[in-house]
């Protein structure tokens, strides 16, 4: 399996705020529809988005679609995803580490069984993608 992580972010937000918004991906509409440079980066690489309380669709420009379902939630710390209608498998974490009590910090972790072909094609999108993903996530919650 490949691993890709993003940076770690800063969220200038509680940790318990920020987990209860994350584990419950309907509230990913308000951040889709917040007006940040992140969620136009993440704009280019996810289309076609579409979720409910544990899981969420997309399409990739030049993959197809893909999916991830919540399988587990630690309050107020992780919250793991298996993909789901993907022709991949892949897990991912969301893991949140308290700073202070009104920040906390995010690290997104991906782990993907790429083919060889997949990996040379899509390694340096999806590298690009988590990370874009992560600023986009940090800075709406952030907004909120």
């Amino acid at each position: 399996m490949t691993t890709y992580e993003s940076e770690i972010k800063t969220i200038s937000q509680p940790q318990e705020m920020v987990f209860n918004t994350l584990s419950d991906l309907t509230n990913l509409n308000k951040i889709k529809n917040t007006d940040t440079e992140g969620q136009k980066m993440a704009g280019e690489y996810f289309k076609d988005i579409e979720s409910d309380q544990d899981s969420i669709k997309f399409s990739i420009p030049g993959f197809g679609q893909a999916g991830f379902r919540i399988v587990e939630r630690e309050p107020f710390k992780t919250i793991k995803m298996e993909a789901e209608n993907s022709p991949i498998t892949a897990f991912g974490w969301i893991q949140l580490v308290p700073v202070s009590e009104n920040t906390c910090k995010m690290k997104i972790t991906i782990k993907a069984d790429l083919p060889t072909m997949i990996k040379m094609m899509m390694d340096s999108k999806l590298k690009k993608g988590v990370n874009t993903i992560a600023d986009a996530i940090a800075e709406a919650v952030s907004a909120l």
